[in-house]
């Protein structure tokens, strides 16, 4: 494993113009992408990967900010010379999608009918407005089809509809730690961290910042990351002090560990991204404009797929991923999928176990 860093990169933003229509009937007037790219375009531009990032993901997947060379992006251990998506071999773009809170438009965006920021106004989005505002970046960069479009979670789920909606404009599928629709418990956990922001009494003073409900949408969410295996080796029930104080505040490692990441998340994170995006992941389901039947929808897809999932991961468990890879070959198509054992839970998909590593590398470089 290459521990070469990419150093630090600079992001850019694309500015569409035009009207850009939504699934849900309404209208953007126009949107920014914010975006970053790591290695260099081949002269034939055949060799460009598109990373889709999760839920509280954005553009910097790799390297290091002009603002902060101590935390690397969030797929740092994936992206780079070496890696898993080569910066050697590949040129990869990373974004932040429509409806993010890190530069592209989105809640905390200026509205230029009214001069004040989106908030809760900012309509919602879902993985197929995604998927054509990419590409209309896409055919900004001029690049005609994507080697690869790839993602782990909301992010897997991202490259599947690229593979439904533009067939001739990808070749290879990477879906990982995903599932074709959300079930009820998903939609469940989404729903109570939804809650937990609109009824933050700040919530319902526009553009103030529902501190605290996010910060327990995020305890919520991050519980569900993360498995039970890894969270008894983390913290098991190792207390803050020497003895249990037999009260409500911080006792045990696991709470405070809770907290500090709904306060370091709730500082950074804008609200109204964090609904928004729960709503797109409840909203996914490319086989709703197929009658519910996921073989048909797979039926038209042109390009090869790996479908990676966890063995510990019980948010988007393997069963999930092999709905996906049965589903692909009843309908024919060309299918990779292993399970990686990994104690990590969903959030196993964003370290670099060696099997996941290689068998990433292998499929993006057959027949390069």
């Amino acid at each position: 494993m290459s521990n070469k860093s990419l150093g630090i990169v600079k992001p850019e933003i694309f500015s569409y113009k035009e009207n850009f229509p939504l699934e849900s009937g309404k209208n953007l007037k126009g949107f920014d992408l914010i975006y970053e790219t790591y290695g260099e375009l081949s002269k034939s531009k055949d060799n460009a990967i598109l990373i889709c990032h999760a839920l509280s993901g954005n553009h910097h997947a790799a390297g290091f900010a002009p603002d902060d060379d101590k935390k690397p992006g969030w797929w740092n251990e994936l992206i780079g010379p070496g890696k898993a998506f080569d910066s050697n071999k590949f040129f990869i773009v990373s974004l932040n999608n429509l409806g993010g809170c890190h530069g592209s438009t989105g809640p905390s965006s200026i509205d230029p009918e009214t001069g004040s920021k989106f908030g809760k106004d900012f309509p919602l989005v879902t993985v197929k407005d995604w998927i054509n505002s990419q590409n209309i970046l896409r055919e900004f960069l001029q690049i005609d089809c994507w080697h690869s479009v790839a993602g782990g979670s909301l992010g897997g789920m991202q490259a599947l509809q690229w593979s439904i909606d533009y067939p001739e404009k990808i070749k290879k599928a990477v879906v990982i730690a995903a599932a074709p629709k959300l079930s009820a418990q998903n939609i469940a956990f989404n729903e109570v961290a939804r809650q937990a922001i609109v009824t933050d009494p700040n919530f319902e003073k526009g553009t103030h910042h529902p501190k605290r409900g996010l910060g327990l949408a995020r305890m919520l969410g991050h519980i569900t990351y993360l498995s039970e295996e890894v969270m008894k080796e983390k913290f098991d029930r190792d207390l803050k002090k020497d003895k249990i104080e037999y009260g409500y505040g911080i006792e045990f490692e696991v709470e405070s560990y809770l907290r500090y990441q709904a306060d370091n998340f709730s500082d950074k994170f804008d609200a109204h991204t964090y609904l928004l995006m729960t709503k797109a992941l409840d909203y996914f389901d490319p086989s709703k404009y197929f009658e519910g039947d996921l073989i048909s929808t797979l039926e038209n897809t042109k390009s090869e797929f790996l479908v990676v999932s966890f063995s510990s991961d019980w948010r988007f468990s393997p069963k999930r991923s092999k709905e996906i890879v049965n589903s692909l070959i009843a309908a024919k198509k060309s299918v990779s999928y292993v399970n990686i054992d990994s104690y990590q839970g969903h959030d196993g998909f964003l370290f670099p176990d060696d099997r996941y590593v290689k068998t990433i590398k292998t499929f993006l470089s057959s027949n390069v």
